[in-house]
C-alpha cells in the first residue's frame, strides 16, 4: 500500500466523520440555534488557527531559511490552500451575528454609553468589511506562495524563491495585524466592555502552537511510508519539537502576564472577565489549562530523547491540540454561560463536523503535489541536516 492509498483512506474516513458531525449540527441549528452559533464559533476559531497558523509557518521559513521548514513546507502549503473553504465556513457566523454579539442590537447600544462610544468600530458593516480584508489577505498570500512554489517545482528558478522570501516579511506583518484584529472582532467583542492589549498576541501564539502541533502529528503519520520514511529523521522532529516547547512557554508567559496585570490593577472594568472564568466550575477548566496546556507539555518537551521519539512527540502534539480546543472553549463559552460551567452535545458535534470536512479537504490538497519541494535550493541542506 502506498502513501497515496493512505491519504485516500484517511480522506474518506475524515469526510464521513465530518458529514456525520455536520448533520448533527444541522439538527442542532433547528432545535437550539443559539447554542449552535456558540459551539460553532469556538470550533471555527480552532480551524482558522490551524489553517492561518500554517500559512505563518510557511512565510517564516521563507523569511529565515533553515532546514527545519523544508520538510513541513508541503503540509503548510496544503493547509494554506484550504483557506477558501475556511472563508466559506465563516458564513454561519455572519448569519449568527445577532445571536453572538450584543453590540449588533441597536436597542442594546442605545442603552449603553460604552457601546455607543465603541459603535464607530463595533458595527455590522465594518465588522464584515474587516473580515473580508482578513480573508482576502490570507487567501492572496496563500495563492501567491503556492503559485510560485509550483513554478519553482517546474523550473527550479532561484529568482522565484527570492520573490517568496521577499514577500514573507510583509506577509508576516499582515498576519500579525490581521490576527490581532480578528481576535478583537470575533472573540473579545463578545464582551464589548472588556479589553486587553495582549489579547491579539495570545491568538498569534495560539495559532502558531495549534498549527505546529498539527504539523508534527501529521509528519509522524506520513513518516510510516515512503517518501517521508526516507526523509524524516529524529533530527527533524527534534527541531519541530523545540518550536513546540518554545510556543508552550510563550503562551504561558502571555496568559500569565495578562492575568497578573489585571489582578494587580483590580479595576472594575477589567476583572469581571476573569471572575466569570474563575467560578461556577470554570476555575477547574482554568486549572486544567495550567496543568495540561503548560506544565505537562513543558516538563515532557524538555527531554531531548522525547523530542526525537516519533510516537511520543506525536502523542504530545495531539494532546496539545486537544488543550488548544479547551483553551478556546474557556475563552469563548463563559460569555454565554454566565456563572456556571456547562457543555452541550453541540460542543462535540461542531468541532467533529468542521474538523472532519476541513481535514478531508486538506488531504485532497496534500495529495496534489510531491511531499518534498524537489527544486528548493535548501533541499540538500535539509536532507543532510537530518542525517547529522
Amino acid at each position: 500500500m502506498t502513501l497515496q492509498d493512505d491519504l485516500k483512506r484517511w480522506r474518506s474516513v475524515a469526510l464521513a466523520v465530518g458529514i456525520a458531525g455536520a448533520g448533527l449540527c444541522a439538527i442542532g441549528f433547528f432545535t437550539s440555534p443559539f447554542q449552535f452559533y456558540r459551539s460553532y464559533l469556538w470550533s471555527y476559531l480552532f480551524i482558522v488557527g490551524v489553517s492561518v497558523g500554517s500559512l505563518a509557518w510557511l512565510m517564516l521559513q521563507y523569511l529565515t531559511g533553515g532546514a527545519w521548514g523544508v520538510v513541513i513546507r508541503r503540509p503548510c502549503e496544503a493547509a494554506a490552500r484550504t483557506l477558501p473553504l475556511v472563508a466559506l465556513m465563516f458564513v454561519p457566523i455572519v448569519i449568527g451575528i445577532p445571536n453572538l454579539y450584543p453590540w449588533s442590537h441597536a436597542k442594546v447600544v442605545a442603552a449603553d454609553e460604552i457601546l455607543r462610544h465603541k459603535q464607530v468600530y463595533l458595527n455590522v458593516p465594518f465588522f464584515l468589511t474587516r473580515a473580508a480584508i482578513y480573508f482576502a489577505g490570507w487567501i492572496l498570500l496563500s495563492w501567491l506562495f503556492n503559485r510560485w512554489s509550483g513554478r519553482e517545482d517546474r523550473e527550479g528558478s532561484a529568482r522565484v524563491h527570492g520573490k517568496m522570501a521577499a514577500l514573507a516579511g510583509p506577509g508576516l506583518i499582515f498576519w500579525g495585524f490581521s490576527v490581532t484584529f480578528m481576535a478583537v472582532d470575533w472573540v473579545l467583542s463578545l464582551d464589548p466592555h472588556w479589553f486587553s492589549t495582549i489579547f491579539g498576541m495570545l491568538f498569534m501564539v495560539g495559532q502558531g502552537l495549534s498549527s505546529m502541533a498539527f504539523l508534527i502529528a501529521l509528519m509522524v503519520l506520513l513518516s510510516r511510508r515512503p517518501p517521508m520514511s526516507e526523509v524524516l529523521t529524529p533530527r527533524h522532529l527534534h527541531d519541530l519539537g523545540k518550536f513546540l516547547l518554545a510556543l508552550v512557554m510563550v503562551w504561558a508567559y502571555f496568559s500569565f502576564s495578562q492575568f497578573l496585570i489585571i489582578w494587580a490593577g483590580n479595576l472594575p472594568e477589567e476583572i469581571p472577565w476573569y471572575l466569570e472564568r474563575l467560578r461556577g466550575g470554570w476555575q477547574y477548566v482554568a486549572l486544567a489549562l495550567v496543568a495540561g496546556h503548560f506544565a505537562l507539555p513543558f516538563a515532557l518537551l524538555l527531554s531531548r530523547d522525547l523530542k526525537r521519539n516519533f510516537k511520543l512527540l506525536a502523542g504530545i502534539a495531539i494532546f496539545v491540540l486537544f488543550m488548544r480546543m479547551v483553551d478556546l472553549y474557556w475563552l469563548v463559552a463563559p460569555d454565554f454561560r454566565k456563572g456556571a460551567f456547562g457543555l452541550s452535545w453541540m460542543d462535540f458535534a461542531a468541532p467533529v463536523g468542521m474538523g472532519g470536512i476541513w481535514l478531508a479537504y486538506f488531504l485532497i490538497q496534500l495529495g496534489k503535489r510531491p511531499l518534498m519541494p524537489i527544486n528548493d535550493p535548501h533541499l540538500a541542506e535539509a536532507l543532510e541536516h537530518g542525517r547529522e
